[in-house]
């Protein structure tokens, strides 16, 4: 069971930094309009660190989570809250996917707001699932 835990943590340090990531890189995509020759364009950049990372830690860390809940028989009220929090979280996650595909469309229009607004919902569910699973409240 402990490398069941290892994967775990490992998978969602991993899916929450590239949930910060996106985000950032999507506020500072939406400001900037041109790109010099040496750079690769953003958007195909964030498309390349959402499917090819992002997506495939957040599907581990959410298949590892779920062994672990089974292997371990955790029941508790602070488990439902914190389902709850990485459910938001995931919608996070699709929401920077959507928003990728608005850069990629060049409809930049509320991007700004929408990239910060997520990024801080993201990092208040993050902690919230920290202070859940290390505090254990309503056990």
């Amino acid at each position: 069971m402990p490398w069941i835990k290892i994967l775990h943590i490992a998978s969602l340090l991993c899916w929450c930094a590239a949930l910060l990531y996106l985000p950032a890189m999507l506020w500072v995509s939406a400001r900037v309009r041109e790109t010099t020759s040496f750079e690769m364009p953003a958007p195909e950049l964030l498309r390349f660190v959402f499917t090819h990372i992002a997506t495939p830690f957040a599907l581990l860390a959410i298949m590892s989570g779920t062994l672990l809940f089974i292997v371990a028989q955790l029941i508790g009220g602070w488990l439902v809250l914190k389902l709850a929090a990485v459910s938001g979280m995931v919608l996070c996650h699709v929401l920077c996917g959507a928003m990728i595909v608005r850069l990629e469309r060049d409809k930049r229009r509320f991007l700004v707001p929408a990239s910060a607004l997520t990024a801080a919902l993201a990092a208040t569910l993050m902690l919230a699932v920290l202070v859940l699973v290390l505090s254990k409240p309503f056990d």
